[in-house]
């Protein structure tokens, strides 16, 4: 299974949130192009970046952090939270960014994602889907829309997205298991797409359900932190994909 690790950025500090709740943060490392330079060092290849003050405001606010840690590490750097336009995208891709995740705007501004779809291509534009009881939630999880989880990523997958990475808010942060039946219904139902797992990961165990479940790459955010999943044991599991 592909691992993917997490930093969430807030105040360009490494941050995790309680259910996307912004009043319960924790701080996780003042540095995180410290913490991003550990996760290069212990064997890792791929980071995933979320600007959470970007998420909330509908802008790019982190952008420097980013940009620093894609020019100290070589890391395969994919980044979401407040990206909302072409030219944002094209800022992100071209100061070092592997892949742009669109959240919010797949819901509210879906031609922005076909555009970017046909002007970067699918290996660079991900999908994120947020949602709650099935389904999506957007705006840094502020908001709950009445649209299926299914629904979006089947819009989505017209477009050509391949690649989507689904997080179950209720699960997040929470150390309580992913949503496996959903992301395997999910990976079922659109087998040409890659279905990225998300929240409430908390062990090993989680990883080899979500890999039995046909589930191939997994975002690994507070378990990394709390150290239930250390570095190094991250890079074993990452090791043996394939």
């Amino acid at each position: 299974m592909q691992i993917i690790p997490a930093i969430d950025l807030k105040n360009q500090q490494s941050v995790r949130l309680y259910q996307g709740d912004f009043k319960q943060t924790t701080i996780i490392n003042d540095s995180p192009l410290d913490q991003a330079l550990a996760i290069e060092k212990a064997g890792l290849g791929n980071l995933h970046l979320v600007d959470l003050d970007g998420a909330k405001s509908g802008r790019p606010v982190n952008r420097a952090t980013i940009e620093a840690i894609c020019s100290e590490t070589g890391l395969q750097v994919e980044v979401g939270g407040g990206i909302r336009s072409l030219s944002q995208i094209n800022t992100y891709l071209t100061s070092g960014v592997n892949r742009v995740i669109l959240g919010s705007a797949a819901l509210n501004d879906p031609t922005l994602v076909q555009q970017a779809i046909e002007q970067f291509g699918a290996d660079q534009i991900v999908v994120g889907i947020d949602g709650k009881n099935g389904r999506v939630a957007v705006s840094g999880w502020l908001e709950q829309s009445s649209v299926e989880m299914s629904e979006l990523m089947a819009s989505m997958v017209a477009f050509g997205v391949k690649t989507f990475v689904v997080t179950d808010i209720s699960r997040d942060g929470t150390m309580t298991g992913p949503n496996t039946n959903q992301l395997k219904g999910l990976q079922i139902k659109f087998p040409e797409a890659t279905v990225v797992a998300s929240g409430g990961i908390r062990n090993v165990a989680d990883l080899k359900q979500l890999e039995t479940a046909g589930i191939k790459a997994a975002i690994i955010g507070k378990a990394m932190a709390t150290g239930d999943l250390p570095l190094q044991v991250l890079a074993e599991v990452n090791a043996n994909v394939g």
